[in-house]
């Protein structure tokens, strides 16, 4: 009969072991890619090789091999270090980290020690004894309050949307990253252009006042009229005005570089960056398959981990429809008098649990489940909406890099046409074949497609750096070497 009474608990407990074993969160699967499993293909993109497993991804080339520039290199070192964005991401992991920390605790029991001592009187005026008296109480005792016996996993589903809401909040913290390289050498190839516009722009305006001064002569010897010195006045202001513009806009993308790196650049230290040349700036880019952002895109990931938390809530929203139990109790001493607080006989405990069942919630508890199914379904339309954009964005990237290298040398064609065109305007002009007009048109004509090169360089140049950011590069210095991973 002994037997029997003390195999009941143990069953019970066994029990309640297997219970809390059981969760109510729905499986996890993640959604199929809403986009084709191939890039698009068409006039606008060049055929390239897919990459295969254990081969180098986009994500993979490090930020020190992808740009080739040391002074660009440095800015970016430089931003990652100081940039104050980037830096409230990492705390912002930190927040994260600690609060999984602080809902994981609930899963395990909290126990604390306390000691207490009492001392009162009591006036006879109150007293049953018809005298005042005066007494003591003194206790030690360590016990534990209000621990949730996880038998529906409720606790276990908060602490795993918390969990993932750490990692989510890590993947922001890339994704930061990621665009920050990419801003930063955004910034440094901007500031090469304008540059070079205002370099161009002086050497412009050189060869303009020569020829204002030129026909300034000719006007004073009646070879020239009145309009052929107006016509080439204003074009030495309208250089006069860009000048101004470009100057102004290299101050501009300094201080923006100031900003993104986080302290005063040293714009002597940048020097000047030949644009023409992007095999010296920019390393070559594996593109890969669409699959493979799944794996690569941070912020795709971060989209991902928030579905997961999502789900996981489903699971604490379910279990809130079942009873919870809860467990307080407490063991130590209580004495009269401190000598005697560890005396034999002076043992006390207690042992409180509770159980709490939703009878009547009004359809509160329903609603929390609605609304966390809800927003489950937001994050899936959220994460779906991530590839889908992050699709697009590489897509429009391949078919810069398939239509920019040929805009280019188109663009130097036209330059080098419209600059012979100039020169035998002002040949023509010299021998009085035709008038300045001929020539001003022809000048404006090369200064304008000259402008346009170097802003087609640039935008050839920051498609680029563009690819590299929507393939995921930016969040390893080094190239990783990968093996038998897509």
């Amino acid at each position: 009969m002994k037997t029997k009474n003390l195999t009941h608990p143990a069953l019970a407990f066994s029990a309640i072991l297997l219970l809390a074993g059981c969760s109510l969160e729905p499986d996890y699967a993640r959604p199929a890619s809403p986009v084709p499993a191939s890039w698009p293909e068409g006039d606008a993109y060049t055929k390239a090789a897919s990459t295969k497993p254990g081969e180098l991804q986009a994500a993979s080339l490090g930020w020190r091999d992808f740009f080739k520039a040391e002074p660009l290199q440095r800015l970016i070192e430089t931003a990652l270090a100081n940039n104050r964005d980037l830096r409230v991401a990492t705390l912002n992991i930190e927040q994260a980290r600690a609060q999984y920390r602080i809902q994981r605790a609930d899963l395990f029991p909290s126990i604390s020690a306390d000691a207490s001592g009492t001392r009162q009187r009591i006036p006879a005026s109150l007293s049953s004894y018809g005298q005042s008296t005066t007494s003591s109480q003194y206790s030690v005792e360590a016990g534990v309050t209000s621990f949730e016996i996880d038998l529906f996993g409720r606790v276990r589903s908060l602490s795993k949307e918390a969990l993932e809401s750490y990692f989510a909040t890590e993947e922001a913290q890339r994704s930061s990253q990621v665009s920050l390289v990419a801003e930063v050498a955004n910034a440094y190839l901007t500031l090469q252009a304008d540059k070079r516009l205002l370099l161009l722009t002086d050497q412009t305006l050189k060869a303009q006042e020569e020829s204002l001064g030129l026909v300034r002569e000719s006007f004073k010897r009646g070879i020239s009229s009145q309009l052929d010195l107006s016509q080439a006045q204003t074009s030495v202001e309208t250089a006069r005005v860009n000048r101004a513009l470009y100057t102004r806009q290299v101050a501009q993308d300094k201080n923006a570089l100031d900003l993104l790196v986080g302290t005063p650049v040293d714009a002597g230290a940048l020097g000047q960056a030949d644009l023409t040349e992007a095999d010296a700036l920019l390393a070559e880019l594996p593109e890969g398959l669409p699959s493979d952002l799944l794996e690569r895109r941070p912020d795709i990931r971060e989209a991902e981990h928030q579905l997961r938390a999502a789900n996981a809530d489903i699971g604490a929203a379910r279990a809130a429809f079942f009873p919870k139990i809860t467990l307080t109790g407490s063991g130590g001493t209580s004495s009269t008098s401190l000598a005697g607080l560890f005396d034999a006989g002076s043992g006390a405990w207690s042992f409180v649990p509770s159980i709490s069942l939703p009878i009547f919630d009004a359809g509160k508890n329903q609603a929390n489940l609605d609304v966390s199914k809800a927003q489950r379904d937001i994050y899936v339309a959220q994460y779906e909406k991530a590839i889908q954009t992050a699709f697009r964005e590489v897509s429009d990237a391949l078919a810069g890099r398939g239509t920019y290298t040929d805009q280019v040398e188109a663009q130097r064609a036209l330059v080098k046409a419209t600059n012979d065109s100039y020169d035998l305007a002002q040949l023509r002009y010299r021998r009085g074949i035709d008038s300045y007009l001929t020539v001003l048109d022809s000048q404006r004509s090369l200064y304008s497609s000259q402008q346009t090169l170097i802003s087609i360089e640039l935008e050839r140049l920051s498609n680029l750096v563009t690819l590299y950011k929507v393939l995921g590069g930016g969040t390893v210095e080094r190239t990783e070497a990968l093996s038998g991973k897509s």
